[in-house]
């Protein structure tokens, strides 16, 4: 039975997040017009008319920092089964982050709603046990990598492979030549910094990568140093910390792709960034400093990856240096930027490395695919029958 004007929960957690979801949204909206939104939002969900529970995307965390946010998670809990207790909805989507998305999950599935989970949770890579979660509470799984397919399926998971929505991003941006050109011209070499996107990850990559720097910039000779800053708030946060550091560095906002292809070396924060850099077939150093403390608590526990970086975890092979979770010195990352920089072969045979990996693995039209999927869950399940009782209690 097809539901004729479905109410839609979404469920965005990061800024990465919100744009697939707001992809999503219009994808959905092509298929289904008449379609309605609520959830927790970011701000290219909002300009698509999607109404917010709340905003998100500007506290996700990783390892200890995660710990900071439980009063503000709690308080999202409770938004959000105030929601679900309080209008019919016709499907759900959770788009990336479990630790809020398989909580969300139960509620749903315990008052009827059908879930579809976008961008699966990477138990193939740490904590396992969550496939139970998922095989409990989500209806369908739309994972972004081909091997996930099979690997959810084996774990008697619904899953089905619709592309990375990333490549779909890229696919649109074009490079700004003339920009690229400028920023080469007059540099024997060029570094980007790409510090992430969220001011705590800021904070805990930048001081380094600026350590890294400011050992190039004395090693190589006309050198040129470039800053992408996602958004204007980021763009604060990264003046303060080069205020401090007393390097003079220019910042560019909204220049990230533009950023990457005019340099011969990227030094990235682990995540997005640095899928988009190899996407680019751009040498990289990604390094990430988060809590010692932390990881050594949880982390090694639950990680069952020898890598850290997505792009060494595809490959199975470490295919550009890492620098993760944490580090203790920048001279070992100094060292390896160093060498990369000073032999033009080493950084032609990453570049055709990086190609080998990426490239089987871009596929485009994830957000209609991903749309199809939820189509077709609305399709199949009737108007669940709503009823204001649920799993409240349950958080975990």
């Amino acid at each position: 039975m097809s539901v004729s004007r479905p109410n839609i929960f979404i469920s965005a957690a990061e800024h990465s997040a919100d744009l697939h979801a707001a992809s999503l949204i219009e994808a959905i909206r092509r298929l289904r017009p008449e379609a309605r939104f609520v959830g927790l939002t970011g701000p290219r969900m909002r300009r698509l008319g999607c109404e917010t529970v709340r905003d998100m995307t500007s506290d996700s965390a990783m390892l200890a920092s995660a710990f900071l946010k439980v009063p503000q998670a709690l308080m999202t809990f409770s938004r959000v089964d105030r929601l679900l207790s309080s209008r019919p909805l016709d499907l759900a989507i959770m788009v990336d982050a479990p630790t809020y998305h398989l909580p969300f999950s139960r509620r749903c599935k315990a008052r009827g709603i059908p879930v579809l989970y976008y961008i699966a949770p990477q138990t193939w890579a740490w904590a396992e046990f969550r496939v139970n979660k998922i095989r409990s509470r989500v209806g369908r799984l739309a994972v972004i990598f081909p091997f996930e397919e099979a690997y959810f399926r084996g774990h008697g998971v619904d899953a089905v492979y619709v592309g990375h929505p990333l490549w779909d991003a890229l696919a649109r941006r074009r490079v700004d030549e003339a920009f690229v050109s400028e920023r080469r011209a007059g540099n024997a070499l060029t570094v980007s910094l790409l510090p992430g996107s969220r001011k705590h990850v800021i904070e805990e990559v930048l001081p380094g990568q600026l350590e890294v720097a400011r050992t190039l910039r004395r090693r190589f000779e006309g050198l040129g140093l470039m800053i992408s800053a996602a958004d204007a708030e980021a763009e604060g946060v990264i003046a303060e910390i080069l205020r401090r550091s007393g390097l003079d560095i220019p910042v560019f906002r909204s220049r990230h792709i533009d950023l990457i292809n005019a340099a011969d070396l990227v030094l990235v924060a682990s995540g997005t960034a640095a899928v988009e850099t190899a996407y680019h077939h751009k040498p990289m150093v990604v390094m990430y400093n988060a809590s010692r403390v932390g990881y050594h608590l949880l982390g090694r526990w639950l990680i069952r990856t020898k890598y850290f970086c997505m792009v060494n975890i595809l490959a199975g092979r470490e295919v550009v240096p890492e620098f993760m979770p944490y580090y203790r010195s920048t001279e070992p990352i100094a060292a390896r930027a160093v060498e990369l920089l000073a032999d033009p072969e080493r950084r032609r045979r990453m570049s055709e490395a990086l190609a080998e990996v990426i490239d089987p693995h871009v596929k485009t039209g994830a957000s209609d695919n991903a749309a199809a999927q939820a189509v077709d869950l609305l399709d199949r399940n009737q108007r669940p029958r709503w009823t204001p009782a649920g799993s409240r209690h349950i958080i975990w």
